[in-house]
């Protein structure tokens, strides 16, 4: 082997592994536990399994047609609408990507108190009109508008033009985002979790709830199994859409289409504008709940923060919930890091790779890495808790567990923000400096870092966001002595008294104010482009 193979065969080591021991590992045991002692076939057996499968089908593909109808207006006005403020908006709908669920469920919760079907297909939805948006805007903004503009000088009407030109030419950006919308949607937890209760269970919570509350654990697992096999039909078709959107990319041209709106663009605008505010809604409400009372607006949540809520609902208080919150995303980003820029740069140098089979491991890695986003975190700590005590040290009781966990939700997303930018470089600025005498690290660290820095700060205050709010794996893995931030509000809103809903309304309010100041500064550093979906 050369030493160029050597080189990306120890690259690959630290991903790979991780991928292996802290995801491969615990899913595996997830399934083998699954089928012992025939828990797989009586799960299926049972019409409780399908009924919970069917709703959470029903629920996700409700949420994401709605993302999708809302999100078209909103790609119009981002990739060819040009208006003062369209740059405010960009930044704007990302908002409620990045809101940990625990936030976006008691901002409908403060909307729709008694919560429902209804609500939880709406907060899904409320998560991912930025995915659709801003993915179609992405194709939508190189589309040539002269194959648009020549139907209409043919006699077809606005709609038609963009029914028979148009809506094709995007139809794979819109196939690649419904389905990342429908895989986010089908493994939602937190927002089910608060919005649903037990009236309306979907396989994510019903997991959860075996899990912690039954200590079904074959029964949790067989349930992991049906949720996987879903899981994976996503991912197979959002990985199909995404080449086919990629290889629209490379067929359109770079022309600037951005314009003032003419005409009945102008009710596209006004569409988007509305949805932007039926996005901001919740945001709001939340704001005003955190600081309402039965006897007026008080501060009173914000204060008792520095307590521990109604009779010791929680072991700490909510001030320390927040610094484990802190610490522990800080933990996950920076091992999310390490991990993700280098699987990065280890996937450019094998797509760049002059054979067929280095480019096709490239590809695999590629989908491999992703699985983590797809797989549920709920799936994946119910996996650790049987798995990690065969490690050295037993892992279940270190403060890294929480970290390992989140990490894995993290990877995938830096990977999708750094690796665009890495794979753009022109390589004949690298050439140029070899020819000059650079080493390959001089060239490494003259040319790649520099062009790749601002994403590698973006994807890291991008997953910092993402750690902070994690919910899904975080809920199973933290203790009651070192809860985060997000598991102290679940804690909080599932025992009564004012006082427990004053502070949980309160902490989600900071923490939503924390992850929107976030975003923003995130969005400025990516100039505009903030993952890859």
């Amino acid at each position: 082997m050369s030493r160029a193979g050597l080189g990306l065969a120890a690259l690959a080591v630290l991903p790979l592994g991780f991928l292996v021991v802290f995801f491969a590992w615990p899913v595996v045991a997830i399934l083998r536990l699954g089928f012992a002692d025939g828990g797989v076939l009586a799960a299926l057996a049972e019409g409780e399994t399908w009924r919970l499968a069917w709703f959470t089908v029903a629920q996700a593909a409700g949420s994401t047609l709605i993302a999708v109808v809302a999100g078209l207006p909103v790609a119009f006005l981002l990739a060819r609408v040009r208006l003062p403020g369209v740059a405010v908006v960009r930044t704007l709908v990302l908002v409620p990507f990045v809101l940990p669920t625990v936030v976006v469920g008691l901002a409908f919760r403060a909307l729709w108190p008694d919560g429902g079907w209804l609500s939880i297909v709406l907060a899904n939805a409320f998560f991912n009109v930025a995915v659709v948006g801003r993915t179609v805007a992405g194709l939508w903004a190189l589309l040539d508008s002269r194959a648009e503009d020549a139907a209409r000088a043919l006699g077809a009407s606005r709609w038609r033009a963009f029914r028979s030109v148009t809506l094709p030419a995007l139809m794979p950006a819109i196939t690649s985002a419904a389905a990342v919308v429908f895989l986010f949607c089908a493994t939602s937890f937190g927002v089910v979790l608060i919005l649903g209760g037990a009236r309306y269970r979907t396989l994510e919570t019903e997991i959860y709830l075996r899990t912690e509350n039954l200590l079904d654990l074959t029964g949790a697992a067989a349930l992991s199994l049906v949720q996987i096999a879903a899981v994976l039909g996503a991912l197979l078709l959002g990985a199909a859409a995404r080449r086919r959107r990629e290889s629209a990319l490379r067929l359109r041209s770079r022309r600037e289409t951005a314009r003032r709106p003419v005409g009945g663009e102008w009710a596209v605008v006004g569409a988007a504008v509305v949805v932007l505010g039926l996005l901001l809604t919740p945001i709001v409400a939340l704001l005003l709940r955190s600081v309402s009372t039965v006897d007026g607006w008080s501060l009173a949540g914000y204060r008792a923060l520095s307590g521990t809520g109604n009779d010791g609902t929680l072991q700490v208080s909510g001030w320390d919930a927040a610094l484990n919150s802190l610490r522990t995303a800080t933990d996950a980003t920076v091992l999310a890091m390490v991990i993700g820029v280098s699987a990065s740069v280890l996937l450019v140098a094998l797509r760049r790779s002059p054979g067929r089979l280095a480019r096709g491991v490239g590809e695999s890695m590629d989908a491999a890495l992703m699985l983590p986003l797809g797989v549920s975190a709920v799936t994946v700590g119910f996996g650790y808790l049987i798995t990690l005590d065969a490690l050295p040290g037993d892992l279940r009781r270190s403060p890294l567990l929480v970290p390992l966990a989140q990490a894995l939700v993290v990877i995938p997303l830096v990977i999708r923000t750094v690796l665009p930018v890495v794979r753009s470089i022109d390589d004949r600025l690298r050439q140029a400096a070899a020819t000059l005498g650079a080493s390959p690290a001089r060239v490494w660290r003259e040319i790649d870092v520099p062009l790749a820095s601002r994403a590698v700060v973006a994807a890291a205050g991008f997953g910092y966001v993402v750690a902070l709010g994690e919910f899904g794996a975080t809920s199973f893995l933290a203790r009651p002595q070192t809860p985060t931030l997000p598991v102290a509000i679940a804690a909080l809103i599932a025992r009564p008294g004012q006082l427990n809903n004053q502070m949980a309304y309160a902490a989600c309010a900071l923490l939503m104010l924390v992850t929107a100041a976030a975003v923003i500064v995130i969005d400025r550093l990516a100039s505009g482009r903030v993952g890859e979906f």
